[in-house]
């Protein structure tokens, strides 16, 4: 069924471009500096997410940037040149100020056009965002409106679970997600925190495991307690760089809970550079986060 409307998000969803171009998905890109460089944003240079990882592990320090008003307004106006409404899903705003950004850019061309645009604050990071558009693809292309997809996404976004482990703390104390202490401590002892984000988008410590596979069965310990998934629901997990423990990690699910519909990507350079190298980060729709 022919989609009634643009669907527009960011990369913070690290969903591949070919996602994107499958789903006729609008995308802005975030960005990132990195000595002197930016990279991402409307007109700055590419990277390769590998060769991220390989510069983070070497010691690069990049630091990231939201878009703009003004950039969001060059992004959604173009549709409503051509009279199509917009829907936004947007990074979350625990997170960034991006959200604000959109709705800014919202607000002032509000009265420029008959079409429409709404934002919809998905609180969710990385492929959790990606999840949660996933589920909004579906349901815009089952021909539900504009204002209907709006309200399922509402009604949604509290039910995209994200738990997460991380290799290596230093990342997280330099965003300020732990202390200074506590990441000294943990690299000394081998303790790998459990995270997840919250119902108002904000990364939350949860738990703490000693080494790394017991970090990644206590993923799957929260998706244990959590999972609300039928027989269609996927399982999206992202990872930065990582990719022998997103296989034992989903040797776990399997074990768990039988095969089930695994979407894999690498965390993209926005994410990775609060993150780090060595994140895994497991979605799935619940309960309740």
């Amino acid at each position: 069924m022919t989609r009634q409307f643009v669907l527009m998000t960011d990369t913070g969803s690290d969903l591949p471009k070919e996602y994107y171009v499958q789903h006729d998905l609008a995308c802005v890109r975030l960005g990132f500096t990195l000595d002197g460089v930016t990279y991402g944003g409307d007109d700055g240079a590419e990277m390769d997410d590998k060769k991220f990882y390989d510069l983070l592990r070497g010691g690069a320090m990049p630091k990231t940037f939201q878009i703009t008003p003004a950039q969001a307004v060059g992004h959604i106006e173009p549709f409503l040149k051509e009279g199509k409404d917009v829907l936004v899903i947007s990074f979350s705003s625990g997170l960034s100020g991006t959200y604000e950004s959109y709705c800014t850019a919202a607000k002032e061309l509000s009265g420029s056009y008959s079409a429409k645009v709404r934002v919809v604050d998905s609180r969710c990071a990385s492929l959790g965002q990606g999840l949660f558009v996933d589920y909004i693809v579906r349901k815009a292309d089952s021909g539900a409106s504009l204002e209907e997809t709006v309200q399922y996404a509402e009604e949604l976004k509290g039910h995209i679970c994200h738990f997460f482990t991380v290799d290596d703390l230093f990342h997280l104390k330099r965003g300020g997600r732990v202390s200074a202490t506590t990441a000294v401590v943990g690299k000394m002892l081998g303790i790998k925190p459990v995270l997840h984000v919250d119902d108002a988008g904000h990364l939350i410590a949860i738990g703490k495991a000693m080494g790394r596979k017991k970090s990644l069965a206590a993923l799957v310990e929260k998706m244990t307690e959590l999972q609300e998934l039928g027989k269609d629901d996927p399982v999206f997990i992202s990872h930065g760089d990582c990719e022998q423990d997103v296989e034992y990690l989903i040797g776990l699910i399997k074990n768990r809970f039988g095969t089930r519909n695994f979407y894999v990507n690498m965390i993209g350079s926005v994410i990775g550079t609060h993150s780090g190298a060595g994140t895994v980060a497991l979605f799935f729709k619940g309960r309740h986060r």
